[in-house]
């Protein structure tokens, strides 16, 4: 079965970091992109950040040079790294594994980050 798992939501004061964890099971982890995304009620879901196999990471303007997104092949985790955070900045986060033809999605952790 594939699963993607995310963890290490929570409840932050703005200004402060966070860093989430997508753990991925039953397919080549190592041939797929990851992505995360996020999402608030009401708003259209956001494309926060990216990184193809093999390729470099693209951010969304509202967090470049803020969050860092990595990931480690041998234990298929991709990590969000996030500083500086906002109370803007507040949603599910979601990954979500891509390929050509092919994309599965986590379920998704809450960050909260107050003011």
């Amino acid at each position: 079965q594939v699963t993607l798992v995310e963890s290490g939501g929570g409840l932050v004061q703005a200004g402060g970091s966070l860093r989430l964890t997508c753990a991925a099971s039953g397919f080549p982890f190592n041939d797929y992109g990851m992505d995360w995304w996020r999402e608030v009620p009401g708003k259209q879901r956001e494309l926060v950040a990216s990184l193809a196999t093999g390729g470099t990471p693209n951010y969304s303007d509202s967090v470049r040079g803020r969050f860092s997104i990595s990931r480690d092949n041998a234990k298929a985790l991709v990590y969000l790294q996030m500083s500086s955070l906002r109370s803007e900045d507040t949603a599910v986060y979601r990954c979500n594994a891509w390929q050509r033809l092919t994309n599965y999605w986590g379920q998704g952790t809450q960050v909260t980050v107050s003011s």
